[in-house]
């Protein structure tokens, strides 16, 4: 390659996967294809280590030099990076499950402790000849994908690694004989690989209930073998969890079929672990296999000593025709040894978004599955699912139950990750009956939705396919030899190309299917074909799958203005609804954008009433599976809905396919009055009210059994649609409507525990809903469509209006008509939900029904058990009376003589006087801006008691220190000084902020010592120079900022790395202190940066190499990142380019963060940053601002706690941003573990920000937000200011530590203890739960300044190092001339050249290097 400048190495370096290769799958080609996990790693069997370079291997093998003439580095290989850390709990605790057959809801707390992504592939000989060598090779595959999986900290206890294969006769008849039984029927026997407990009397009580089950189904065991291994090989925490290992083998005489065999055996299983279940080995006891065909060896380890510890592998008696491997990298650090994988009959690379949907759904049609294979004995297959399982069991479970039932395995598949095949370009060409099989199961089987690469084999097939978004790499190829092999990778078995004959990758949604017994290799177009052609699913799917048609809206007003506005009122609307959001979504048919943050109180905290969807906050996706972009790969997604009875899906036949097919769940009346007259649903309207004649106290409940008791009945009866509605002609003041989220859960929930779920869909008939988040909530728990009528009717009564009339005749508007209005309003709608989707990486709607993709914040557990069950609510909150008083206070509006003619404004959204209380507000910002300016230590004390007697605002507001010691003098902490640097500012971009603000903030942090982030929109070299030209406080260099000194700096510390990319080159990364990669944005999690058209000037656009007046919506914040192992490399690529930099990693708030983080931690981050919902932003969509993302303080805790529990937190500095406004939240941040704290909006405010709210307008009065230059002319801000802020904070946390007795912050960092509830009433509840909190698992080992004070991680030593000690490479950069070099490279050398690049970048620029690196 030929690398003239430092700008093209980018460009021309690709990123090498891989690594730890082992020497036979070394060879003179690179193997590329895809990133992988961090470098090589010690091989511990005889305490010698790989080097590289000349030298000896530790096999004894001379190894190759990697440059002809150059030395050879002599450090040792990645046992310096010591990064890919991951403690196990030992404990794992995983609570009993019930023998209770009744359907459980999956809780979301058990699925997400279980994350995991991976390396697979399969081998498989296609004259299905047994061998020894496919075994050997999936070994040396698996070996070659070490860098794919996860280890301990003993780095020794992998994440998981396992091999599934034919069972080996030879090996076990051998041992038969040798026991006196005598070789095995193969035809009749089935062989257990089982996890057994431990000890030794808890291990005889498991096989005497294996026996007895064996016993009572007429199987006869014919022999127990102990598995023979090698436990030197495993790992410390691997080994203290270690399972005992034995194998059963069991003689079924009653059947002769294969098929029949296995089921018999699958029933046999079940029944073991349903008895099992109840008892206190119950936990302990796993089949990794019980079949007559397939076999499966498996366990906590890596996966180059899989082989080493199972003696069997290595026996040339072991033969298959198959082999399917696979390792695991469990970003959860408690991997279990059940959890390694190929499962029983998948090998699962990715994850499985909607598993908690896909749950519930699973359980709720237990009831209705029946065939006759089983012989009526379906009752004892139960359960289909279990929330504790990972996401790959339960995908596993889901395709077994099918494959058993008499599907084929690429049927199973086919039926449950279906392909995008709606807008597919060439299906309808080649697979035209796969469209038809898709519609016939569309409605029957909700997709398992997520990036997944599958494996598959039930001994006589083998195969692969991969998810519709193709989010996995997948390659396959044939030899001459008749082999087949598929891997996640290239290069992981040696391979003599010239033998090589067909080879090609998995495109998304594509599958490949190997048929053993015939030798035949099936592409996706011919899999597909032949699954489709087995029944007429076209003829079923035309005669009586029913389409909704369209329904023209109203064309007028239903209601008079006046009954419009009560009813407004007493479902909860404010004017801000109204005009912010339903007309602004009416006229331009898109969801209105907003900037700043959400600073008022958290819906539970506050004092005003709130509708029940502001407790819920969606979930989004970070780290271990990605985004989706709604905008560039919107062809992958669905709004499609199907109402109607879902029969058995184990049956096939015309009348499963009679369903209405909905285009997108959101109904106009027209529509709701076509669904009501179809005579095949038999709907029933479902009224939501409860009656408060005879007081609130027990009147919820009592209405929502009764709903419930209803909708039970109208289901048994026939109905297939419940429509619950609260439409009602005349308002009754005693007869309050039922929040519509509330009812629709409860009987969602209902219908799932009585097994009757599946006969009936639920459309909600409602006036209180108009908002993109709502209609999200109600999908999510269980709606399949929804009627908005009085949003509607509030579109048409706009459009009517005399005052939008005017505005459209004088063009002040542009004219739509009433019916455009309503469709502007119902596209909106539409493309905010596939927003919403799309955070959490979900492409179907259908998959996202029932889901319950949210987080609780401030609901009480009965509230949840009766209608949100299985979703996390951490803090508890309102009881139901709680709740129904909440509700009656809108609902009494409507009824009020003296309500006014007008609808309240709540000032939700707006700060407005007398309207909800906002943390940023106009008072405070003036005291703010007194204090600063006037350098005057008064003023700041009334600025600290304007937030001290502040109402509760965020949870860090219910509580206050205390100490048992006594108080100590000032003089005696540390000093502001050093107090300062621990603080940092928000990513605030260039573009969102004018360039006078961006340079005046990181001049401030500069001189404090703390640090500035650039944002996501790159950064003026200009900047990276200290000042040396200021006279009277100004300089030529930087002629628009006051206040400046000599010695100033004007670069941001952190530069920041997002998925636009925007002003990242190597010079910039070169340039940095910090390097910040931003997986998630506090203000709009799961979405990406968003600057308007009209704040791209010239000088912005130069910046971020764009076009000036064009809007730059980034992509969702790094989707393309599908992984922990894609994080770890990018990591690894930073780390590359700017060895003295420190990686943070950016995450927002949310349950299940402290699992994602301690991913991030093994992936080799020095820093990770905990962002709350209540961050600001420039601008984004008002729902985003308001309704994803957690509290700071939840997310803190979770992952300080998880990253101690797991030996982890030593090796992350933890900082935490949100709303901090002064030392107080300083300490509350420092005791509830974090190091570093964040300052976003305030910051702003201490440099002139007078929180207008219209940074996304480009108006800002005060040019802080704008890149107007008249506007920006006005900027008020000197650096001073700034600096005067955070030394005010800094000398409140000196007070506060004097007062409790601490001389430094690292005494108090993680001191829970520290921590005691605020004794404050709250208006809504007294039954918030504030224990998590307040709990401990521990402190680091290690205080917080060393933490903070460690070297930066590194990759270890890397060719670069190599290249760039070599005297006529350093010579060429030093003097630019020209070299040429020739070096080996294998696939353990990643992002190479990246570190050469940075050398250049730093030295010369991005293009001024004249000279010229040719490296071969």
């Amino acid at each position: 390659m030929s690398l003239n400048s430092a700008g093209h190495v980018v460009q021309s370096v690709k990123l090498f996967a891989g690594n730890n290769i082992s020497d036979n799958c070394r060879k003179d080609s690179v193997f590329v294809d895809f990133v992988g996990l961090c470098g090589s790693r010690t091989f511990k069997k005889n305490g010698s280590r790989r080097r590289v370079g000349s030298g000896v291997n530790s096999n004894g093998i001379a190894q190759r030099n990697y440059f002809p003439g150059l030395v050879g580095s002599n450090k040792s290989w990645g046992s310096s990076i010591k990064s890919v850390l991951d403690l196990e709990r030992v404990n794992i605790g995983s609570k009993e499950q019930s023998s209770d057959p009744k359907p459980k809801v999956a809780n979301l707390e058990d699925i997400l402790s279980e994350r995991g992504a991976c390396g697979v592939g399969f081998i498989a000989n296609l004259d299905n000849k047994a061998s020894h060598e496919i075994v050997s090779d999936a070994l040396t595959a698996l070996g070659c994908m070490e860098h794919r999986g996860g280890c301990g900290a003993d780095n020794d206890s992998g994440d998981g690694s396992g091999l599934m294969t034919s069972i080996p006769w030879d090996l076990f008849n051998n041992w038969a004989n040798e026991q006196g039984i005598g070789a095995f029927d193969q035809l009749h026997t089935g062989v257990g690989m089982m996890f057994l407990p431990k000890d030794e009397d808890l291990r005889k009580e498991a096989q005497s209930v294996i026996l007895k089950i064996f016993n009572q189904e007429g199987l006869q065991v014919l022999g127990w073998r102990q598995v023979p291994v090698d436990e030197s090989v495993v790992g410390h925490y691997a080994r203290e969890t270690m399972p005992n290992i034995q194998q059963v083998f069991v003689q079924i005489d009653k059947e002769e079929n294969i098929d029949d065999i296995e089921r018999e055996l699958f029933i046999c299983r079940k029944l073991i672990e349903r008895l099992a279940s109840s008892e206190t080995w119950g936990n302990d006891l796993y089949f990794c296999s019980l079949s007559n065909q397939t076999i499966v060896y498996k366990g906590m380890l890596r996966s180059e000593v899989l082989g080493r510890f199972y003696y069997d592998l290595q026996n040339k008696l072991y033969k298959s025709p198959l082999a399917i491997y696979h390792r695991r990298y469990s970003t959860n650090t408690t991997p279990r040894w059940p959890l390694a994988q190929p499962m029983r009959f998948l090998g699962h690379n990715g994850e499985i978004n909607t598993i908690q949907g896909n749950l519930n759904w699973m359980q709720s049609r237990e009831t209705s599955l029946k065939s006759p294979v089983w012989r009526g004995r379906e009752n004892e297959l139960r359960p289909f699912g279990n929330p504790k399982a990972s996401d790959s069991a339960n995908l596993d479970a889901a395709a077994e139950l099918l494959i058993r039932s008499g599907r084929t395995p690429e049927e199973a598949l086919m039926l449950l990750v279906p392909e995008a095949y709606k807008n597919h370009p060439t299906l309808l060409i080649k697979y035209p009956e796969a469209v038809d099989f898709y519609d016939y199961y569309k409605g029957q089987m909700e997709a398992w939705d997520g990036p997944a690469l599958l494996l598959f084999s039930d001994g006589k097939t083998v195969g692969a396919c991969l998810d519709r978004n193709g989010l996995r790499p997948a390659r396959y190829w044939r030899t001459s030899d008749n082999v087949v092999y598929v891997a996640s990778e290239v290069g992981v078995v040696p391979m003599d190309e010239s033998k090589v004959i067909m080879k090609g990758r998995l495109g998304p949604g594509m599958m490949i299917a190997v048929d053993l017994p015939t030798g035949q290799v099936f592409e996706n177009t011919e899999v597909k074909k032949r699954v489709a052609s087995l029944n007429p699913y076209g003829k079923w799917v035309k005669e009586n799958l029913r389409s909704l048609k369209p329904a023209n809206f109203l064309s007028s007003t239903v209601l008079d203005n006046e009954t419009i506005l009560r009813r407004q009122q007493g479902y909860g609307y404010s004017s801000e609804d109204v005009q912010m959001v339903i007309e602004s979504m009416a006229s331009q048919g898109k969801e209105p954008t907003f900037c700043m943050g959400d600073d008022i109180p958290l819906a539970v905290l506050s004092k005003r009433p709130h509708m029940l969807y502001d407790y819920f906050k969606q979930r989004f996706a970070q780290v271990t599976n990605p985004a989706i972009d709604p905008l560039r790969e919107g062809l992958v997604m669905s709004l499609e809905v199907n109402l109607g009875k879902r029969r058995n899906i184990l049956e096939v036949g015309p009348e499963n396919a009679s369903q209405v097919i909905l285009s997108n769940p959101v109904l106009n009346e027209g529509e709701l009055e076509a669904l009501l007259k179809d005579p095949y649903l038999k709907t029933q309207v479902l009224p939501t009210f409860f009656n408060i004649r005879k007081g609130i106290k027990g009147s919820l409940e009592k209405t929502l059994n009764k709903l419930c008791e209803a909708a039970d009945e109208a289901v048994r009866n026939g109905s297939q649609l419940l429509v619950l509605s609260d439409r009602s002609d005349e308002l009754e003041a005693t007869r309050p409507a039922i929040p519509i989220l509330l009812a629709v859960g409860a009987v969602h929930q209902h219908l799932i525990q009585n097994g009757l779920r599946m006969q009936a869909s639920i459309v909600a008939d409602t006036a209180q809903c108009f908002s993109t988040h709502q209609f999200a909530c109600l999908i999510g728990y269980g709606a399949s469509a929804i009627c908005p009528y009085l949003a509607l009717e509030t579109c048409r009564q706009w459009r009517l209006s005399t005052k939008t009339v005017n505005l459209m005749r004088t063009g002040k508007m542009p004219t739509v008509t009433i019916e455009q209005a309503q469709k502007n309003f119902c596209k909106a709608v539409r493309s905010g939900l596939l927003k919403i989707l799309s955070k959490m990486g979900i492409s179907l709607l259908s998959s996202y029904c029932g889901a319950q993709i949210f987080e609780v914040y401030g609901l009480g557990q009965e509230i949840i058990d009766i209608a949100f069950a299985g979703s996390v609510s951490k803090i508890g909150g309102l009881t139901l009376d709680e709740l129904a008083r909440e509700s009656l206070s809108f609902w009494v509006k409507a009824f009020s003589e003296d309500t006014a003619k007008r609808l309240e404004n709540f000032g939700f959204i707006q700060f407005r006087p007398g309207g909800e209380y906002h943390g940023n507000n106009p008072e405070m910002s003036k005291l703010l801006h007194k204090a600063v300016r006037q350098k005057s230590e008064s003023a700041y004390t009334v600025y600290q008691q304007h937030l001290a007697n502040r109402p509760v605002n965020v949870l860090r507001d219910l509580f206050e220190l205390k100490s048992d010691r006594s108080p100590i003098s000032v003089g005696k902490v540390e000093p502001a000084s050093s107090i300062v640097k621990r603080f940092c500012t928000g990513g605030m971009s260039l573009g969102a902020i004018s360039r006078e603000t961006h340079e005046a903030i990181a001049i401030a942090m500069n001189r404090l010592g703390g640090k500035s982030n650039s944002g996501e929109g790159g950064e003026d070299p200009i900047r990276w120079s200290p000042l040396t030209d200021v006279v009277d406080g100004y300089s030529p260099t930087l002629p628009h900022l006051k206040g400046l000194q000599n010695g100033d700096t004007a670069t941001s510390a952190i530069k920041q790395v997002a998925s636009g990319r925007f002003g990242v080159t190597p010079t910039f990364l070169a340039n940095a202190d910090q390097l910040e990669i931003k997986i998630a944005q506090g203000a709009k999690p799961g979405e990406g940066g968003q600057l308007p058209g009209k704040k791209v000037s010239a000088y912005i656009a130069r910046l971020r190499n764009s076009k000036p007046g064009v809007p730059l919506i980034s992509p969702p914040p790094h989707h393309d990142i599908y992984s922990i192992e894609d994080l770890a490399q990018l990591i690894y690529d930073l780390h590359q380019v700017n060895p003295r930099a420190k990686v943070s990693v950016k995450l927002v708030a949310e349950a299940g963060i402290g699992t994602v983080a301690s991913g991030v931690s093994k992936g080799n981050a020095d820093i990770i940053q905990i962002s709350g919902h209540d961050g600001g932003t420039g601008a984004s969509p008002v729902s985003s601002i308001k309704h994803a993302g957690g509290p700071w303080e939840l997310g803190l805790t979770e992952t300080h706690q998880t990253l101690i529990s797991n030996g982890l937190r030593e090796r992350v500095i933890l900082r935490v941003d949100g709303g901090f406004k002064s030392g107080f939240d300083v300490l509350m941040a420092a005791v509830m573990g974090a190091d570093e704290y964040g300052f976003g909006s305030v910051a702003m405010i201490a440099t002139g920000c007078v929180m207008a709210r219209i940074c996304h307008t480009n108006n800002c009065p005060v040019g802080v937000a704008s890149q107007r230059e008249e506007l920006r002319a006005r900027f008020p801000g000197l650096p001073g200011d700034l600096v005067n802020y955070f030394l005010y904070v800094a000398e409140e946390v000196r007070g506060v530590l004097a007062q409790l007795g601490y001389e430094k912050l690292d005494d108090i960092i993680g001191h829970t203890d520290l921590l005691k509830p605020r004794d404050v009433s709250l208006t809504k509840t007294q039954h918030l739960d504030l224990s998590y909190i307040l709990s401990n698992v521990g402190l680091p080992k290690w205080s917080s300044s060393k933490i903070r004070s460690q070297e930066v991680h590194t990759n270890g030593p890397v060719l670069d190092d190599t290249l760039l000690a070599d005297e006529e490479i350093a010579n060429a950069i030093e003097n630019e001339t020209v070299v040429n070099k020739s070096a080996k490279i294998y696939n353990v050398d990643r992002a190479v050249c990246g570190r050469i690049a940075g050398v250049i970048a730093k030295k010369y620029g991005d293009t001024g290097f004249a000279g010229q690196l040719n490296i071969t």
